[in-house]
Order: C-alpha cells, then sequence, then structure tokens
C-alpha cells in the first residue's frame, strides 16, 4: 500500500487475532498510553498527520476498527458495545491496562462507550468532531440505512466512474469549505469494497436512521463528573455540527476548544495545535482513579443536580506526559 505523503512515510501496521477475526493496529511512541479510535469508514491512517508528534509523549495505539481498514469484515456485531469489548481485549492483549482514549467522528461514539463500560481503565477522554452527541448528522450518512443502500452504493462506486468521481473530489479539496472532501474520497472508494460497504451499513443501523443519531450519550453526561474530558471540533463541520461541543455539561476537569478554519478533520487541518491541545489536557488534567463507591454514588442519584455532593477522587498527579 502507498501512503499519501501528507500522512507519513513508515507503515508500521501489525497483527493480532481476537476472537478468531484479525485486528490490525499501529502503535508508536513511549509514556502514557493514548488510544486513537478512527470514524465510520475511515481508518486508523486517518490519524498520520498527528501520531508522529502525539507519539514524542505518549505510546500511541490506533487500530483499525473491525469491519475497517486492514482488520477483517465479518458478518458480526458492530454495535458501540461490540467495539468497546474488542478495544479492551486488544488492549489487554498488549498489556496495557489504563489509557486515555480519544475518538474521531463515530470513534468518539466508541470512546464514551468505552468510558462507560470500563471506567477503571479509563484515564481521560478526548472526542474530536463526535458522534454521540445529538441527532443531528449529514444526510450522506443517514442515507446509508435506507432500503436499497447496498445497491446505491454499487451502483454510485461502479468502475466506470469511480475514478472520475474520487478524483474530481480530492481536486475539489483544495477549496477551504470542501476541504473534508480529500477523506470523503477515500471513504467513497473503500465502500467499492462489498465486505466494507456491509460492514459499514450495518454499523450505520445500530447508532442511526434517517431521522439522524438515536444513540446518545446524552443521559449518561452526569459521568464525565469523575471523568477529565476535552472535547475538539472544526467551526465548518458539514458532518457533524459544531453545536454539539456545547451539548455535554462543563465541569472543571473537561475543555472545549473549536477550530475557526477547520472541517470534520481538526486533527489534520490543524496537526500541530492538534497534537499541543491534547498534550497539553493531558498534562493539566489527572488521570481519573476509579472509585466503585463514588461512581455508585453518581449512578444512584442519576441527574447533575446530586453532583455537588459526591466528592470528586483524591488527587493524583497526572500521567507523566513529557
Amino acid at each position: 500500500m502507498v501512503l499519501p505523503p501528507e500522512r507519513g512515510a513508515v507503515d508500521d501496521v501489525e497483527y493480532v487475532v481476537v476472537h478468531g477475526y484479525r485486528r490490525a493496529y499501529r502503535m508508536r511512541g513511549t509514556g502514557p498510553p493514548l488510544l486513537l479510535l478512527h470514524g465510520m469508514a475511515c481508518d486508523s491512517t486517518t490519524w498520520f498527520p498527528v501520531m508522529d508528534q502525539l507519539a514524542q509523549h505518549f505510546t500511541v495505539i490506533a487500530p483499525d476498527l473491525l469491519g475497517h481498514g486492514e482488520s477483517d469484515k465479518p458478518n458480526a456485531d458492530y454495535s458501540l458495545g461490540g467495539f468497546a469489548n474488542g478495544m479492551r481485549d486488544l488492549l489487554t492483549i498488549l498489556g496495557i491496562d489504563k489509557v486515555t482514549v480519544a475518538g474521531h467522528s463515530f470513534g468518539g461514539g466508541v470512546a464514551m462507550q468505552f468510558a462507560y463500560q470500563f471506567p477503571e481503565r479509563t484515564e481521560r477522554v478526548v472526542l474530536v468532531s463526535s458522534g454521540g452527541l445529538g441527532p443531528e448528522v449529514t444526510p450522506l450518512i443517514r442515507a446509508l440505512t435506507l432500503p436499497g443502500a447496498g445497491l446505491g452504493i454499487r451502483l454510485a462506486t461502479a468502475r466506470p466512474w469511480r475514478g472520475l468521481v474520487s478524483g474530481s473530489m480530492r481536486a475539489l479539496s483544495h477549496v477551504p469549505l470542501a476541504r473534508d472532501l480529500d477523506e470523503v474520497a477515500q471513504i467513497y472508494d473503500g465502500l467499492a469494497d462489498p465486505t466494507t460497504s456491509l460492514a459499514i451499513r450495518r454499523l450505520t443501523r445500530t447508532v442511526l436512521d434517517w431521522n439522524g443519531q438515536f444513540v446518545t450519550m446524552a443521559d449518561r453526561a452526569y459521568l464525565t463528573r469523575l471523568m477529565p474530558l476535552l472535547v475538539v471540533w472544526g467551526r465548518n463541520d458539514h458532518v457533524i455540527p459544531v453545536a454539539h461541543a456545547q451539548r455535554l455539561p462543563l465541569m472543571d476537569n473537561s475543555h472545549v476548544h473549536v477550530f475557526e478554519d477547520s472541517g470534520h478533520f481538526p486533527h489534520k487541518d490543524h496537526p500541530d495545535e492538534f497534537a499541543r491541545v491534547v498534550v497539553d489536557f493531558c498534562r493539566s488534567q489527572s488521570p481519573a482513579q476509579y472509585h466503585r463507591g463514588k461512581w455508585r454514588a453518581l449512578l444512584r442519584r442519576g441527574d447533575q443536580a446530586g453532583l455537588a455532593s459526591v466528592s470528586l477522587p483524591d488527587e493524583a498527579s497526572p500521567s507523566a506526559v513529557s
């Protein structure tokens, strides 16, 4: 596979088999573990613009989610819970107990689900243009849930015009307001593979329909009281609106950073500043210390009104981020 120059020159992909399925991942650097989860129909290469910078401070683990990239694409579980379980199992195989988990778009939904299912293994959460914070999402994604979407994808990605369509999108990506079209072109090319198309359509139906996203963490947002949270967005995001960045309750341990000149992929549009924001956040925020009693107290109250009476875990020094 030939990598675009802007995405790095070294293809360090590795593989493990989990529950009979091959999982691809890339791992770089040393330091506290940072798990990077890509969005729907993308793969770990979406993180190439920032992976080297982050690897100077973290042990970066960037997997291809099941059904994506170089991982297997079986007829299997593509729910958020299934993806979160897969990440837990991958980290266990790699000998990693706790991570800061960062997720882009659909990967943000997986990151939130991972933190919800495995708070004892989650130190911080970074959400990048994340799904799961409101119903609004581009009609192009909602269309994947409609009857006949499989046939529509086969026709739209047919060989006679596939090169022309993807080439045109890449050419238009040099226009600022259409900057995301290079990533869209990669997704479009990938959907020409029937196994990828099936996996993506199964995935979308677990979280949204034509009316938009119906899986949300809004009812569990109060749990961020015990989990440092960074929300990153692009002001010109046409996939998921930037207004979703304000959907979570802001606590002392949560921060929002909006890139003014950016679309749905702020880590690609502003890689140096994105890496700096993530590193500064991890340096300033102590990792979450799981305490069953405090989680129990929050779950029993189930709303923000009772948060004031729930003390945070004892202060701990941030993981050593160099």
